[in-house]
């Protein structure tokens, strides 16, 4: 797949990582993840190094493991890979944009600086200087991560809309912002401009309402258990068949309730819960300070799976 091809649309699960019980990567349990999600149909992309990756937890040296091992496994399936950027450090976040594109990526997740929670909403040269370097180091496709508002991490509408036309490899917006007024109007603002940026949503906890806004696609965690299901509900909410969406909805909502129930911390942990529920993973593992869900938890998600007709016989299989 030619990377200057592609362009940040439609499902773009973000994929677990998997450890074993010593808290080191799982490759060859990561491998078969990578294949279930991707061979989904209508997934256009498989985002790595992100927050359901445990990127916070992971080594540099095992950043770059994953880029290799993931373009390895998805090549077979066409499908692209999104690597995320996450370092506090500008200098850092340049040398992992170049890695990416020495490996062959398709497009960079570009995370806020963590450093930035301190006030950086109020300092928008810090945010054009991280993607100065960013930039300067790799030319492929950029998905900006937008976080929320509540987080003190998200870029103000002006600091996004002008990074976004001074950045023209800013191709799309991941949005969190949780703030259904200020989503709308980036979405209207953001293909409004000269060189119109897309949106991809990762309200995952409001999923058709959000894409009925007219997201170009989602970036979610969910994703590694329900790429079918989110697959589903974007193309009948383009289709425009809302009575379909609905009841695709319907399906995905136990699955909200089993991941992003409070604490929201803990949902990339569910979802490894969900996995091996559904016989895909052997063991759930997270490296501190993350924690295990407790047995009831654990009982509430199996509730919850069956509630939305999630089985190991169906699990990726959602059937039209």
């Amino acid at each position: 797949m030619a990377r200057a091809a592609f362009e940040p649309h439609g499902v773009i699960p973000a994929c677990l990582m998997p450890f074993d019980e010593n808290y080191a990567v799982d490759e060859q349990a990561y491998r078969r993840h990578l294949n279930d999600v991707a061979g989904v149909d209508g997934v256009a992309a498989i985002t790595i190094n992100g927050h359901a990756a445990e990127v916070h937890a992971l080594t540099l040296e095992e950043q770059y493991r994953a880029i290799t091992t993931t373009l390895e496994e998805l090549e077979r399936h066409g499908v692209a890979t999104v690597v995320g950027v996450h370092t506090s450090s500008s200098l850092e976040a340049g040398r992992i944009a170049a890695r990416a594109q020495r490996e062959g990526a398709h497009a960079l997740l570009v995370f806020p600086p963590d450093v930035m929670v301190l006030g950086g909403h109020l300092r928008p040269d810090m945010a054009t200087e991280h993607l100065r370097h960013v930039t300067g180091a790799s030319d492929l496709p950029i998905i900006l991560f937008q976080y929320p508002v509540a987080s003190n991490l998200s870029y103000p509408l002006g600091t996004l809309i002008e990074l976004c036309r001074r950045f023209p490899t800013i191709r799309a917006v991941k949005d969190q912002i949780g703030d259904g007024n200020q989503h709308e109007r980036q979405i209207r603002e953001l293909k409004s401009l000269d060189r119109p940026v897309r949106t991809l949503t990762t309200h995952s906890a409001w999923l058709l309402a959000s894409l009925a806004l007219g997201c170009d696609g989602l970036l979610s965690g969910a994703g590694s258990v329900i790429a079918d299901l989110q697959v589903a509900l974007f193309r009948a909410v383009r289709a425009g068949d809302l009575k379909k969406a609905q009841a695709i909805n319907e399906r995905i909502y136990p699955t909200v309730r089993a991941f992003y129930d409070p604490p929201l911390v803990d949902m990339h942990n569910r979802m490894k819960e969900a996995l091996v529920l559904l016989g895909k993973l052997d063991r759930a593992v997270v490296r501190p300070p993350l924690m295990k869900p407790d047995e009831i938890e654990i009982a509430k998600i199996r509730g919850l799976l069956a509630r939305a007709g999630i089985t190991p016989d169906t699990v990726y299989g959602y059937a039209e």
